[in-house]
């Protein structure tokens, strides 16, 4: 059976002592999960001076996690990750948050961050912003700093424009650059089978090769928020909609492809998330996900079984 990890509740901190390399002496620390999310629907509604393209779109939280810890040092933020497409340091996001959640509150800490990256990287599902996020809101709880929800999105603004919605998590509609967020009812508990493309896509190049006067299919964001809310998975499944899929899926036709196998493999429907590649189908139970997905994990090596979750802050078991 593959495993799926199911979100719990809010937990308080496990508080330790011990050492840790290189001599530094651990006053506190915290291993908390940062879940990677997928969009619902995603429409581009206009660009602005800077550059930056303002959306209407809706983000789901997943159970495919990265796992951050996160250590109370002196004054230094320190970076490590040991997968080779993440850059340690102060070239990691996370250190960017690290840095802007000390200047918020005027602390005069540090941090050392461990990545263990469980989510695909540069896959559109955000799992850089989620890892910031879970940055912000660990060193929130380690240092006692009693940031609210509004405050810690802020930050997380700083640094990326899906990290808000990563603060906050859970099903919500996003719009501006995606710091306008409005928290929808729940819609945890949905079976998702996940596909990652063994290739690459810019989202700053996605962005820019999206003509906003054409004419490809929109999401019906209001009717799709009306199925969500009353948890109609087959309604709310047929009317997901990209429209960066107009740009990724024409220079990667295997999007189209893949979106087809996982519709005849028994989903509801599928889309593209973010800028893709990734490409997610839901389904309406349990074992028509299980079916599909050992079906799916023959043909395409980076296949992945899921469940939707709500947001708070899940510690990890060790």
């Amino acid at each position: 059976m593959f495993p799926i990890k199911r979100q719990a509740g809010f937990a308080l901190p496990m508080q330790v002592r011990k050492r840790k390399p290189e001599g530094v002496w651990c006053l506190e620390q915290i291993t908390i999960a940062a879940p990677a999310k997928i969009n619902l629907s995603l429409d581009i509604t206009g660009k602005l001076e800077n550059g930056y393209h303002t959306l209407d779109t809706i983000m789901q939280t997943i159970s495919i996690e990265d796992k951050i810890t996160l250590t109370k040092t002196g004054r230094e933020i320190s970076v490590f990750c040991d997968h080779p497409q993440v850059p340690a340091g102060d070239g990691n996001i996370c250190h960017k948050a690290a840095q802007a959640f000390f200047e918020k509150t005027a602390i005069e800490g540090g941090v050392l961050i461990t990545i263990e990256k469980n989510i695909p990287v540069g896959a559109g599902l955000a799992g850089g912003s989620s890892d910031a996020a879970a940055v912000i809101k660990g060193l929130n709880l380690l240092y006692k700093a009693g940031l609210t929800q509004r405050e810690m999105c802020k930050i997380g603004l700083k640094c990326g424009a899906d990290v808000p919605f990563c603060v906050v998590a859970g099903t919500c509609r996003a719009k501006g650059i995606g710091e306008k967020l409005t928290v929808l009812p729940s819609f945890a508990g949905v079976y998702v089978v996940l596909v990652v493309p063994d290739f690459f896509v810019s989202t700053a190049w996605a962005y820019e090769n999206y003509v906003l006067d054409s004419t490809v299919e929109k999401p019906r964001t209001e009717e799709l928020i009306t199925y969500i809310r009353s948890r109609d998975i087959k309604n709310t499944a047929e009317r997901m909609a990209n429209v960066l899929e107009s740009v990724t899926a024409k220079k990667h036709p295997e999007i189209r492809e893949i979106k087809n196998d996982i519709k005849k493999s028994g989903a509801c429907g599928s889309v593209m998330s973010g800028s893709g590649p990734s490409v997610f189908g839901l389904f309406e139970n349990e074992q028509k996900a299980r079916i599909a997905y050992s079906v799916i994990r023959e043909k395409y090596n980076r296949s992945y079984l899921a469940l939707t979750i709500d947001g708070g802050i899940k510690q990890w078991q060790n």
